[in-house]
């Protein structure tokens, strides 16, 4: 079944201007909606190189039967804006946005929300976002994440050393960190591999956390993958040490290490069958 594409109106108040945001929704086939899946893409160009594996995933998860949501946030893809425009605040909601949607969706289909669960699909930067969003919603959430950092700081950081390391080329490296910096404290935009960069979306993202959303007396779960090359690969100390948080705030948390390359900055464009069949099996064996 092919996807619905359409726009999702993005006007309001404090973000006068915003327009509309551009979705594509993977009806759940069979008889029963298994769930909602609400996927939130990366940051910059890793969107531009997941967004195969992310429409890969959604067709699959929409054959198991989960109703599935891809939406470009604002300044993305064929969203309303351009990418200097955006802030983190704005990016969270329209994650609330998209979970809203999904909701009323469902809803009009006449099935109870509490029998269907939420599930927030992140990559990369976009498990940041889920779990931003997540706090700003009355709604049990569960979810699902590929790749997660620890913490906001280190993407912005790796992102700024892509300006430093193409001055280096051009030998002008001197202070280009400290002066990028300095242009976001100032309240001044950088730009940075094509990619105008805000103070408003730079500081959002240096301060968001992995940390678990109060767990408002009620089950949730996180399915954790991360991707390796390696057959012995294990999780790393910092991403043990997240989901032992995750644990200790009271979700059921899986971890995975699926087979497969770095396909959100790969050179070329790649998959990982294998992380699509486990992760279709995780959600799957929730609702068995």
């Amino acid at each position: 079944m092919r996807p619905e594409a359409f726009f999702i109106p993005a006007e309001s108040a404090e973000t006068a201007g915003s327009g509309q945001r551009f979705c594509l929704f993977h009806p759940a086939q069979g008889e029963e909606i298994r769930g909602l899946v609400l996927y939130i893409h990366p940051f910059a160009e890793e969107m531009n190189k997941a967004r195969r594996m992310a429409a890969l995933q959604a067709r699959t998860l929409a054959q198991a039967g989960y109703a599935v949501l891809q939406i470009d946030l604002l300044g993305c893809g064929d969203s309303s804006g351009d990418f200097g425009d955006a802030t983190w605040e704005q990016w969270v909601n329209d994650v609330v946005r998209g979970c809203r949607w999904l909701r009323s969706k469902n809803d009009a289909q006449g099935v109870a929300a509490d029998q269907i669960p939420l599930w927030l699909w992140g990559l990369r930067a976009g498990c940041l976002l889920a779990v931003d969003a997540a706090r700003q919603m009355d709604e049990v959430c569960n979810f699902l994440f590929w790749q997660p950092p620890a913490a906001g700081k280190t993407l912005l950081q790796q992102f700024l050393r892509l300006k430093v390391a193409g001055d280096m080329m051009g030998g002008q490296s001197k202070g280009i960190m400290e002066t990028m910096r300095q242009q976001l404290a100032n309240g001044s935009p950088v730009e940075i591999a094509g990619y105008m960069i805000s103070p408003g979306l730079a500081m959002g993202l240096e301060q968001a956390v992995l940390a678990s959303p109060a767990n408002q007396g009620q089950a949730r779960r996180l399915e954790w993958f991360e991707l390796s090359t390696r057959e012995d690969a294990s999780l790393n100390p910092v991403s043990a040490k997240t989901i032992a948080q995750w644990q200790e705030a009271g979700f059921a948390v899986s971890s995975h290490i699926a087979h497969g390359p770095a396909f959100w900055q790969t050179t070329e464009i790649e998959d990982a069958p294998a992380l699509i069949a486990a992760t279709t099996a995780a959600l799957a064996a929730m609702s068995a």
